[in-house]
């Protein structure tokens, strides 16, 4: 892969300690000012996919995107994690299960393709030679080797040794194809990872938000002459006293000779930290439902305003129709693969169409 060098003028020089403090700018001792460079992310640009390059130890092919991590983020998002399970539910309610594949298996098996874009099934032979079982292999785990049908278990990437590999040609890969390389699927969702990431953060700071109760929401601005040294910390004490656990306390200020402007309440992050989290949780969720295509309805999601979401039946039978047929394709070639038809579907009563035309 060609990479690009960044060609930039030259910078000053500073000590670890001097490019970590902020840029402090005023001349005098009582009143200071502070600026913080402008902050650039290292992961929000287009040729972080171009990155993704399939190497190998000398056994197997390495996943170009940590697997695990892809596992870790299924549950970032409630909308990332509905819109999955409601395929993996109408794949396994329209799966005719038999005796080489149960639907508990199949389930697993449909999980893992949804969640990683790659799914593995380990044929288990009888003593005669012929298929008995098929097994899932967990996605997270199993890895493709260098050789033609060659894939091993390597629980643990760190240690090469302790892999295992399976019977030449005893596991079907099923990938979701990738434009960059041929090895490795990669998950449909990948554009919005990024916003579920997000609205995974969104969340998370907000309960730090409430939890730790030390942030600043407001100004204090007092411009009384009249105010003494002692008043004042006075006040500065009480207002370090108001934070942390049992915060939102009360607070009594009382100047027998203030003036009707003398006291002033600034608020700089309160209202404005709520709307924007309303604002992040929003979009992010409408991303994660376009990488997914899910219609909201399906997934519980409530009509904002007086317009709804239409019915729900035409949705599901939609859906079923543009989304979960194709991917039954796809399991179908499992069936070319073993030689015998272990992966069959029925359409379920729930993606019936039941309007009149």
């Amino acid at each position: 892969m060609n990479r690009r060098r960044n060609h930039r003028r030259p910078t000053r020089q500073h000590s670890p300690a001097q490019a970590n403090a902020p840029e402090t700018v005023g001349d005098g001792e009582d009143t200071a000012m502070f600026s913080f460079g402008t902050p650039e992310s290292v992961i929000d640009r287009r040729e972080i996919f171009d990155l993704f390059e399939v190497a190998h130890n000398g056994r197997w092919y390495e996943p170009p995107i940590s697997l695990a991590g892809l596992g870790r983020a299924y549950r970032m998002a409630p909308h990332h994690q509905s819109a999955i399970l409601l395929k993996r539910n109408l794949l396994a309610a329209s799966f005719v299960p038999g005796t080489l594949f149960p639907k508990a298996e199949f389930a697993r098996w449909a999980l893992d393709w949804l969640t990683m874009g790659n799914a593995y099934l380990e044929r288990v032979n009888s003593r005669l030679g012929r298929p008995a079982a098929l097994r899932c292999s967990p996605a997270a785990y199993t890895r493709v080797g260098l050789l033609p049908d060659q894939f091993f278990w390597a629980p643990r990437s760190y240690a090469i040794s302790d892999a295992v590999e399976y019977p030449a040609g005893a596991v079907h890969h099923l990938s979701e194809p990738d434009p960059m390389q041929e090895i490795y699927g990669m998950p449909e969702y990948l554009s919005a990872l990024q916003s579920g990431l997000l609205n995974e953060s969104a969340t998370l700071f907000r309960r730090k938000y409430y939890l730790n109760g030390s942030h600043a929401g407001y100004i204090l601005c007092i411009t009384d002459e009249n105010l003494s040294e002692k008043d004042s910390k006075a006040i500065r004490q009480a207002m370090r006293d108001s934070k942390g656990p049992g915060n939102f306390r009360n607070f009594f200020l009382h100047l027998p000779k203030g003036k009707e402007n003398s006291v002033k309440v600034i608020p700089i992050a309160s209202v404005g930290a709520n709307d924007e989290f309303l604002n992040i949780k929003n979009v992010t969720a409408e991303d994660l439902l376009a990488a997914h295509r899910v219609p909201p309805q399906l997934i519980g999601m409530v009509p904002k305003g007086t317009s709804g979401f239409g019915n729900v039946n035409d949705a599901a039978a939609m859906f079923y129709e543009m989304e979960i047929v194709p991917i039954q394709s796809r399991m179908l070639e499992v069936n070319d693969w073993l030689g015998v038809e272990a992966v069959r579907f029925e359409r379920p009563a729930m993606a019936l169409p039941r309007t009149a035309a």
